[in-house]
């Protein structure tokens, strides 16, 4: 199969969706692999390196877009790219289609057949291809935030570990699955006082048995979640439901009870953002101030530790685009429902019931599909 990856174009994009290494093993099971010419730049890979692993480099992505069966990236597609889309191509990177009604059109209008890193499952309800990317958007959001409650980006001026003598900054972190046990662990190993807030009491156990009493655990409903909010200086947005829109549980008029220059960070942007008055934002202009609250609502934060980011999804993905480049799409997805799950759009149809639902498309189930 011919597998091609393109130069990512989303504002501060360096990651890229094949390293070399992962062309070379391509390249060694037959496959002809193209790169657009300074895929990898950002995670220090030359166009020499790509060749070397047997890689034909392509001076732009229209050559790959056009000729390509298998287009493999990291984020959704832009405008741009997915004019270029076609159908019978194959598509596999990030989509996050529920809070994306124009994403979801064109990928519907173009007759492509979309596969999303984020619905692919794992045994035990798992999301495999998402959690490399969650646990380092976990790590970087108490980076962020502590950036961001810096006085000079709009903040309280509080450091988050304290000094002898102080107390440290309180961070509430809301969902304690891969992004908030991340989180958690940067926050508590920088001295904060830190609470997680979750629905399920078996992920409360867990993670009051592994941070003891270095991190306190909250039921969180409606009244612990608005204290918690209301006491903190940093607020950690780290909720998911696969595939759907996240639902918005700080809401505008819970700005108000809150410190002024506290911080929301909401790593749960790519899914429409768990915070009401969320909306995307950019590396380049990565906060803005509501209610004299600052917002980090950075859609691609792993981006910008695009190395580290690059390979730990490689190590993911590659089995993946193996299948895939080895068996078909169809036959890869028949033969393991766990990627058949990441199927999202096929042929002029919308596959993935929560984003059916979501944007008001027909349901077409991998029954119909296969």
């Amino acid at each position: 199969m011919r597998v091609g990856t393109v130069r990512e174009i989303k504002d501060h994009e360096y990651r890229v969706g094949l390293t070399p290494e992962s062309v070379r093993e391509l390249t060694g099971h037959g496959h002809e692999v193209w790169v657009e010419s300074g895929a990898g730049l950002g995670i220090g890979a030359s166009d020499r390196d790509y060749e070397a692993a047997g890689a034909t480099i392509s001076p732009d992505a229209k050559a790959i877009f056009a000729q390509c069966e298998l287009v493999v990236k990291v984020k959704e597609p832009q405008p741009g790219e997915r004019a270029q889309l076609r159908e019978g191509q194959v598509l596999f990177t990030y989509l996050h289609l529920a809070p994306d009604p124009e994403q979801t059109a064109d990928l519907v209008r173009s007759g492509v057949t979309a596969i999303a890193y984020e619905t692919v499952t794992g045994p035990g309800n798992a999301l495999p291809l998402l959690k490399p990317m969650s646990q380092v958007a976990g790590r970087m959001s108490v980076q962020a935030g502590a950036t961001a409650l810096q006085k000079e980006h709009g903040g309280r001026g509080v450091l988050l570990g304290g000094v002898p003598g102080v107390m440290p900054g309180k961070v509430a972190v809301i969902g304690g699955g891969v992004v908030g046990f991340n989180a958690a662990q940067v926050a508590v190993g920088m001295g904060a006082d830190v609470t997680i807030l979750d629905r399920d009491p078996a992920a409360l156990e867990r993670l009051g048995t592994h941070f003891e009493s270095r991190a306190k655990t909250r039921f969180s409903n409606r009244a612990n979640l608005a204290a918690s909010v209301a006491e903190a200086d940093l607020v950690i947005g780290a909720v998911l439901v696969p595939g759907a829109a996240a639902p918005q549980l700080v809401t505008r008029d819970m700005l108000a009870t809150m410190k002024p220059g506290a911080v929301l960070v909401d790593v749960a942007i790519d899914q429409g953002g768990c915070f009401e008055t969320s909306h995307p934002t950019t590396h380049s202009n990565p906060t803005f101030i509501v209610e004299g609250i600052v917002h980090y609502c950075v859609a691609n934060m792993p981006g910008a530790v695009a190395r580290t980011s690059t390979y730990a999804l490689n190590n993911v993905t590659l089995p993946h685009v193996l299948q895939i480049a080895e068996r078909g799409w169809k036959g890869a997805l028949q033969a393991d429902p766990h990627l058949a799950a990441g199927l999202n759009v096929h042929a002029g149809h919308v596959t993935y019931e929560a984003v059916a639902r979501e944007l008001g498309y027909e349901f077409k189930p991998l029954a119909e599909v296969f």
